[in-house]
C-alpha cells in the first residue's frame, strides 16, 4: 500500500487542485451548455398507403436536449457560424395502438443563420418500439417489423434566449423519421411533422467571446481516390423470408470544392444475398413477372455524391444508378446518405443508408481508404 507523508499529501492536493482548476477554466472559456424542452403535435405524412390505417389521430410527444455552445476556439467552429452539438431524448405518443410509442436517443448539431435566432438542428439515433410488429398479435403494424429502429430528427426553430433571466423561448417544425432499413420485415416506416414549442436555460451566465481568427484564404486538393467496402443484414420486403448478409465493395474519385465540400463519382458492386431468395420466391410465385429462378444476384451500380465536411465528421450524400440491374427489384436509381469519421487524414469508418426513393433497403456499416 502507498504511503504518503503529510507534505507530499498537501502537495499534491495542489497539484490536482490546479489541473481540476485548468481544465474547468479552459471548457468554460472554450465552451457553454443549455438545455431546451420542447413539445410537439403534428401529423404522419402519408408516404405509402400501407399506412394509412394507423393514421388515426394526431401524434405528440417531447424532445429533451443538452447541447453545448461553440465560440470558435476551433477553425471548424468559425467555419460553420459556432454551431452547438449535443444529445437529445424523444419520447412519442403516435395515438393508434398498432403502433405504439417510441423512444429514441441521438446526437446532433445546431447550425444557426439570422443573426442566430434560426436554429436548423440535424439528430441522428436510435429508437425503441414498444409495439412492433407480430403476425398473431399486431399484425396490422407494417411500419416497424422489429423493437430497435434507426431514426433521423429535424428541427428548424425561431429561437431567443434569455428572455426573463437565463429562459428563453424556441418554437417551430420538426421532423421524424423512423425506420429499421429493411433489417425485418416489414418496414413502411413512419414520418411525422408536427409544430413544437420549446423552453430555453443557459447553465452559464458568463459566456466567451466569439472569436474571428480566420484568414480568408483559397483551399485546393488534388484529387483524392477512394476504396471502401460495406457491410450489414438485411431482408426483402416479403416477411419471414430470412435476413442475410450483404457486401459492397466501391470505388470513387472526390475532388474538394472548399474546406466545406468535396463531389464525388464512381461505381460499386452489390452482392446483396437476399435477393437469391427473392428471385426464387418470385420465380415461382408470380410466373406472369418471367423470373426464371436462376437470375443473378448481383448488382453494379454507378454514382456522384457530395461530401460535407464538419470537423473529424463527414456528412455523405449520394445518387446511384444500376448499369447491371438482372432482376427488377425496387427502382435502377438508389440513394445513399449518412456519416462519415475520418481517423487520421486517410482511414475512416460510415455509417450510411441506402434506399430507393422513401423505401429503405439496408444500413451499411463501412470503412475505407482516402488515398
Amino acid at each position: 500500500m502507498l504511503h504518503l507523508s503529510p507534505k507530499a499529501m498537501k502537495r499534491l492536493f495542489f497539484l490536482l487542485s490546479a489541473i481540476i482548476t485548468s481544465v474547468c477554466f479552459s471548457q468554460e472559456k472554450q465552451y457553454s451548455d443549455y438545455f431546451d424542452v420542447n413539445y410537439f403535435y403534428g401529423n404522419i405524412i402519408n408516404h405509402n398507403n400501407d399506412i394509412l390505417p394507423l393514421i388515426t389521430d394526431r401524434p405528440e410527444g417531447v424532445i429533451l436536449s443538452w447541447n453545448r455552445k461553440t465560440f470558435g476556439f476551433k477553425d471548424w467552429e468559425q467555419h460553420y457560424n459556432y454551431p452547438d452539438f449535443g444529445a437529445s431524448f424523444i419520447y412519442q405518443n403516435f395515438k393508434n395502438e398498432s403502433l405504439g410509442e417510441n423512444y429514441g436517443i441521438y446526437a446532433h448539431y445546431n447550425f444557426y443563420f439570422l443573426k442566430r435566432n434560426l436554429l436548423f438542428r440535424v439528430g441522428q439515433g436510435l429508437a425503441v418500439a414498444t409495439n412492433p410488429f407480430d403476425k398473431e398479435t399486431n399484425f396490422r403494424n407494417v411500419a416497424f417489423g422489429s423493437r430497435l429502429l434507426s431514426s433521423t430528427y429535424v428541427l428548424i426553430n425561431y429561437k431567443k434566449e434569455n428572455i426573463i433571466d437565463r429562459f428563453g423561448l424556441q418554437a417551430g417544425l420538426a421532423l421524424i423519421h423512423y425506420s429499421n432499413a429493411n433489417f425485418k420485415a416489414p418496414n413502411t416506416s413512419v414520418n411525422s411533422i408536427s409544430l413544437n414549442v420549446g423552453v430555453t436555460y443557459n447553465l452559464d451566465e458568463d459566456l466567451p467571446e466569439y472569436q474571428n481568427t480566420l484568414v480568408k484564404e483559397k483551399y485546393t486538393e488534388p484529387v483524392k481516390f477512394n476504396f471502401a467496402f460495406r457491410s450489414g443484414v438485411n431482408e426483402s420486403d416479403i416477411i419471414d423470408s430470412g435476413v442475410f448478409p450483404f457486401y459492397i465493395l466501391s470505388a470513387y474519385a472526390d475532388k474538394r470544392l472548399n474546406r466545406k465540400s468535396a463531389i464525388q463519382l464512381g461505381s460499386e458492386i452489390f452482392f446483396s444475398n437476399f435477393l437469391k431468395k427473392y428471385i426464387r420466391f418470385q420465380s415461382i410465385a408470380f410466373p406472369e413477372n418471367e423470373i426464371e429462378g436462376d437470375e443473378d444476384f448481383k448488382r453494379v451500380g454507378v454514382f456522384a455524391g457530395h461530401e460535407l465536411f464538419v470537423n473529424r465528421f463527414s456528412v455523405l450524400t449520394q445518387v446511384g444508378y444500376y448499369v447491371y440491374w438482372p432482376v427488377s427489384f425496387e427502382d435502377r436509381v438508389y440513394l445513399r446518405a449518412g456519416l462519415k469519421r475520418y481517423f487520421g487524414k486517410k482511414l475512416y469508418g460510415s455509417l450510411t443508408l441506402k434506399s430507393h426513393g422513401a423505401q429503405a433497403e439496408n444500413v451499411e456499416f463501412g470503412i475505407g481508404i482516402r488515398l
